[in-house]
């Protein structure tokens, strides 16, 4: 299995904010828009892995500015981390209104994703080969991030989060 970099599972969609997807105030609903992320996530996930590929876990959805009716949202997906049949990947959703062509970033969040096989178990997934910077500083965070998940849904005890301790020392 060869290990595959960044740029390869990279994913960019562009949706149009349309009346059905908003809110009384003419927002974008946010579970709409974290449909479009898991959508983009999924597909980056198989581009990485090869394989059909589920969600596992989200992190930190949140909006840092309203998307607004008639907008675009652009999201754009990249495997930042690949373990043994898990991914990490990163979203990123920009969006643009139609009146100018200036985009901003309106939300960000961690995607785990976790590769089948022909069975439904999980599968192991190619390694990620991380070449720009950006790509090499979220590769060396997603081993706090995957520890941090394991933490919380209570598959790792603190203890024994290595990555973490480190942090505290």
């Amino acid at each position: 299995m060869n290990a595959r970099t960044a740029a390869e599972s990279l994913t960019i969609m562009s949706e149009l904010v349309l009346p059905g997807h908003t809110n009384p105030f003419d927002n974008l609903l946010g579970g709409q828009l974290m449909y479009w992320m898991d959508i983009a996530a999924a597909i980056c996930a198989v581009r990485h892995s090869g394989m059909p590929s589920m969600t596992v876990s989200v992190d930190n959805l949140s909006f840092k500015t309203q998307v607004k009716r008639g907008s675009t949202v652009t999201i754009e997906a990249k495997v930042t981390r690949a373990f043994t049949s898990s991914m990490e990947i990163h979203i990123q959703a920009w969006t643009a209104y139609l009146d100018h062509t200036a985009r901003e970033l309106s939300n960000e969040a961690y995607f785990t994703f976790v590769a089948l096989d022909a069975e439904g178990k999980p599968a192991k997934v190619p390694e990620l080969i991380p070449e720009t910077e950006q790509e090499k500083i979220l590769y060396q965070g997603a081993m706090r991030r995957r520890q941090l998940r394991l933490i919380l849904s209570g598959k790792m005890k603190a203890d024994d989060a290595q990555e973490l301790k480190e942090i505290f020392k």
